[in-house]
C-alpha cells in the first residue's frame, strides 16, 4: 500500500466513523423524532454510549490527520515517497485499531490499548519526518 493510499483510506475510515454516529441522526431529524438542535455542543449527550465513543474516535482521527497527511505530502513533494510508503500502512492500521478499541468500550485495558495504538502512530509519523530531514 502506498502512503497516498494510506492517507485516502484514513480519510475513508473517518467518514465511516462519522456515519456511525451521525448517520442515525439524519432520519430522526427528518421525521421529527428529534429536534435538529438535539445534538448541539454543551448539551447533555443523547446518543447511546457507543455512538458517543464513535464521535470521540472520529475527533481523535482529526487530531492526527494533519500530521500524517503532512508528512506524506512533504515526502511526495521531496520525491521521497518511498520513505513514507515504508510505514504509512502501519499508521493506518494503528489508527483503525485505536478507533475500534475506542468504540468497543472504556475498560482500563481498552484505554491502555488505545494509548498504545496512538503512540505507534505518533512514533511512525515522527519516523517519517526524521527520515525526511536526513535526506
Amino acid at each position: 500500500m502506498s502512503a497516498f493510499d494510506a492517507v485516502l483510506l484514513y480519510i475513508l475510515w473517518m467518514i465511516v466513523l462519522l456515519l456511525i454516529y451521525a448517520g442515525p441522526r439524519i432520519p430522526q431529524a427528518l421525521v421529527g423524532a428529534k429536534a435538529i438542535d438535539s445534538w448541539e455542543r454543551n448539551k447533555a449527550p443523547v446518543d447511546p454510549p457507543m455512538f458517543q465513543r464513535a464521535k470521540s474516535a472520529h475527533l481523535n482521527c482529526i487530531e492526527n490527520l494533519p500530521l500524517f497527511a503532512g508528512v506524506v505530502a512533504i515526502a511526495g513533494l521531496m520525491n521521497q515517497i518511498a520513505i513514507a510508503d515504508s510505514v504509512a500502512a502501519w499508521v493506518l492500521y494503528a489508527r483503525v485499531a485505536q478507533s475500534a478499541v475506542h468504540i468497543s468500550g472504556t475498560s482500563f485495558i481498552q484505554i491502555m490499548l488505545r494509548a498504545t495504538f496512538f503512540l505507534i502512530q505518533v512514533v511512525l509519523i515522527g519516523y517519517i519526518a526524521v527520515k525526511l530531514l536526513m535526506v
